[in-house]
């Protein structure tokens, strides 16, 4: 790791925990915690790959994954994946520094139809890695892909800088509302909602293309796997080629 999240630097060693129980009790009380997951839903097609970039403790990935996408969720506080593997079974939750993220690393190549990042995560990572972050979160996502972020105004990153730094990692503000449930922009409003879009172009075989550079890495790693399993079990070779990849699954959201 880089530099140090805020989500470390600007909270005590019990803010995680305080966090975790918070969205629990929440839940149990009935609050409804699923508008960032209804406005992905709406917007995506059915069954798409989404990333849950900064998960916290897994309620929007776990709201997606119910409605039928496929979701791996990012965090980097290991116990708010612990919760998040723990209350929501299923999607895939990983721990990992959003500004140095690389899943293909960790056998996930596929790239995301959308990436969401909700609940401030963009206030919490590392000061000065916003630009990074979004690259990297960028760099998942397919050509032509949303990534929707959410984040109070008033938490000292100016929505100037935040454009600067969209436009710096390749993406494209489409649109931008006040609230998850779309109500209008002002440039008065306490949040904002902002969804990107990655712009197309190129083939689809350009290797300058970040997510065509993710899934390169990781085919030279399934070539070597596929090498291994034909000395070992033609049978599993012959899935790997066929790209029937099982990976286990697991599920995690920022104040």
């Amino acid at each position: 790791m880089g530099i140090p999240p805020r989500w470390f630097t600007d909270k005590g060693p019990e803010h995680s925990r305080w966090y975790i129980d918070r969205f629990r009790q929440m839940a149990a009380d009935g609050v409804d915690l699923a508008g960032e997951a209804r406005l992905l839903d709406a917007i995506v097609a059915p069954r798409s790959r989404i990333l849950d970039a900064g998960c916290g403790p897994g309620r929007v990935g776990a709201e997606l994954a119910t409605r039928g996408h496929t979701v791996v969720g990012v965090d980097v506080d290991p116990e708010l994946i612990a919760a998040a593997e723990s209350d929501h079974p299923g999607p895939t939750w990983l721990v990992a520094d959003l500004a140095e993220l690389d899943l293909s690393a960790a056998g996930h190549c596929e790239p995301f139809e959308a990436a969401v990042l909700a609940g401030n995560v963009m206030t919490f990572v590392g000061l000065g890695t916003e630009r990074a972050v979004l690259t990297r979160v960028g760099a998942h996502v397919r050509a032509g892909g949303i990534v929707a972020v959410g984040f109070g105004t008033d938490r000292g990153y100016p929505m100037a800088d935040f454009d600067e730094d969209v436009s710096a990692a390749g993406l494209m503000v489409e649109h931008r509302f006040a609230t998850w449930d779309l109500r209008p922009w002002s440039a008065d409003a306490t949040f904002a909602v902002s969804l990107l879009r990655k712009p197309r172009g190129g083939s689809d075989t350009d290797r300058t293309r970040p997510e065509a550079a993710e899934i390169a890495r990781c085919g030279v790693r399934q070539e070597n796997r596929a090498a291994l399993s034909a000395n070992l079990c033609p049978s599993a070779a012959e899935s790997e080629r066929r790209g029937v990849v099982r990976h286990p699954g697991s599920l995690s959201a920022t104040p």
